[in-house]
């Protein structure tokens, strides 16, 4: 812990009263300074979206199946090339080392005992080189386009060399306006905490605004990226690059079409534009816009093994757990991802085979309940 509070020291074992993945979000509170929980909790703005997020999984009914054959039900797929045994994924959390002294280590020893692909933070506490040597062979790397392309393009290098098997670029938080809960609580940034991978980097100059230009618009979006940014970005690297933070479905098709490899459709878990619909909300006009084959990603209020059978059956091939694994990592460390990872895999399993899918393929929207279900035929 870097606040001083009441806030418990991360335990060296499993806790004995969680019986689900979401319980490590109760438990969170009790380990977490809390203005670092008020940051870590909350979105954006009134938290709208954030809130949003997590009530729409409550409007998507499972409609299950009888006298299926599951005898050689399993969870892999195959995606980007690289077969998964399982559609969990860790997403990228910056400054781990605000709830664990150890921080993106102990999640990089999580996601390789449990062969879950792990997506690591530009913002992390601890160097990307260094967490590759915890992580499973699949590890993917998140890029914030940094001031100087020279920069952008050392943060690639870097990924390249340490392992790491895609890039995750990041587009929706060129801004992001804080949320009401961190700043009521008094959050700033301790600081022992740090983005690492940056250090090295020049950091610009102050922007002089002059009279009548905006704060906003010259000075806080002047190095927001561009469409030309993305197409510089995409013939830099010969790594699968995947844009995350698509909530529209003519970006969607306009990434498609520029060849990115996968998308993610994500609000920022509520942390980008406050007033923005849940991502599960769109993931089916995403899916409908790219067709039935491209990679979707989904994040934004997982916290089941029921909600991720629901992301996926609205059309995404995988999931990615955000805030889960930063209660879990305040928790217990390394062993409170790795059993809440556990918890989510086998909660996700049991659903399945209680709505009757032996296999990933066979979640579609089919599995929902509508109006119209007794039409569908899945």
């Amino acid at each position: 812990m870097t606040e001083s509070s009441n806030a418990l020291p991360p335990l060296g074992r499993i806790p004995p009263n969680v019986f689900c993945a979401a319980d490590y979000e109760i438990m969170a509170r009790r380990f977490i300074a809390p203005p670092s929980h008020a940051y870590i909790a909350g979105g954006c703005g009134r938290d709208g979206t954030l809130a949003a997020n997590r009530q729409v999984f409550q409007y998507r009914e499972i409609l299950p199946r009888l006298l299926r054959d599951l005898s050689a039900g399993h969870t892999r797929l195959d995606l980007l090339g690289h077969r998964l045994p399982h559609p969990i994924m860790l997403a990228p959390v910056a400054y781990q080392q605000l709830v664990h002294p150890l921080a993106e280590i102990e999640t990089a020893r999580a996601a390789a005992a449990t062969d879950t692909c792990m997506v690591l933070s530009t913002l992390s506490s601890r160097t990307l080189e260094e967490v590759a040597q915890h992580a499973g062979v699949d590890r993917w790397f998140q890029l914030y386009f940094q001031p100087t392309r020279n920069a952008t393009v050392d943060l690639l290098q870097r990924a390249k060399s340490a392992g790491y098997r895609a890039i995750m670029v990041t587009l929706d938080t060129a801004i992001k306006a804080p949320s009401l809960g961190a700043l009521q609580a008094g959050f700033t940034m301790p600081p022992d905490v740090t983005a690492v991978n940056l250090s090295a980097y020049p950091v610009p100059g102050a922007k002089i605004l002059e009279r009548g230009e905006s704060r906003i618009f010259q000075g806080m979006m002047r190095e927001a990226p561009s469409w030309d940014d993305l197409a510089w970005l995409l013939k830099q690297t010969n790594l699968p690059v995947i844009v995350k933070g698509v909530m529209h479905p003519a970006d969607a098709q306009r990434f498609q079409a520029m060849g990115v490899a996968a998308q993610v459709v994500s609000n920022h878990g509520g942390r980008s534009l406050d007033g923005a619909p849940a991502s599960l909300s769109v993931l089916p006009r995403i899916r409908a816009a790219v067709g039935p084959d491209y990679p979707l990603l989904f994040d934004s209020g997982i916290r089941s093994g029921s909600d991720i059978f629901k992301a996926l059956a609205s059309g995404a091939d995988a999931v990615m757990i955000g805030r889960l694994q930063v209660y879990a990592l305040a928790v217990a460390g390394a062993l409170g991802v790795a059993h809440m990872l556990k918890l989510l895999r086998e909660e996700f399993e049991v659903c399945m085979a209680q709505a009757g899918c032996a296999t990933l393929s066979e979640i579609g929207p089919g599995m929902l309940f509508s109006e119209n279900s007794e039409a569908g035929t899945c």
